[in-house]
């Protein structure tokens, strides 16, 4: 064997070496990172949007019948709307969960709405409110099992 094929050798070995050490590792931690920072941006989605959601059904109870207190209804619609803005904000990811997060909210915004137009016109409350409510839930409970699956 001559020496030009020895130091062909021992330069493909050291480069293999140095890929299996060093090359290897570091593209494992690059393509594992993302995944990861989409699922912790999904689950911080879904969380905002559970909280508008629990937001909106923990505080309803108090203008289900009248008379209503105006003052306490803006406060309310101003506290809800502001929890449908975080998620919002922070449903920005391009993925199924925080896709279906976003129209779940697009669905709060518009029962609070028709809820707001109700109250402040003193026109019964819409009929269909409790099954609205109910697919809002559903789409949030879809949406949280896609980010576990990480979708």
């Amino acid at each position: 064997m001559d020496a030009n094929r020895l130091i062909k050798w021992v330069i493909i070995i050291a480069l293999v070496i140095f890929a299996w050490k060093y090359a290897l590792p570091w593209a494992k931690k690059q393509f594992d990172r993302h995944p990861a920072t989409a699922a912790a941006a999904d689950n911080s989605c879904i969380a905002a949007a559970q909280r508008a959601s629990e937001t909106w059904g923990s505080g309803l109870h108090r203008f289900t019948n009248p008379p209503y207190d105006l003052a306490d209804w803006g406060r309310f619609r101003g506290d809800v709307e502001a929890k449908i803005a975080e998620a919002d904000a922070a449903c920005r990811e391009s993925s199924q969960s925080s896709d279906m997060a976003r129209d779940a909210m697009r669905d709060l915004r518009t029962l609070v709405a028709n809820l707001d137009n109700s109250i402040t016109s003193g026109t019964p409350p819409p009929d269909d409110a409790v099954q609205r409510q109910e697919a809002i839930d559903t789409k949030l409970d879809t949406a949280a099992a896609l980010a576990r699956g990480g979708k």
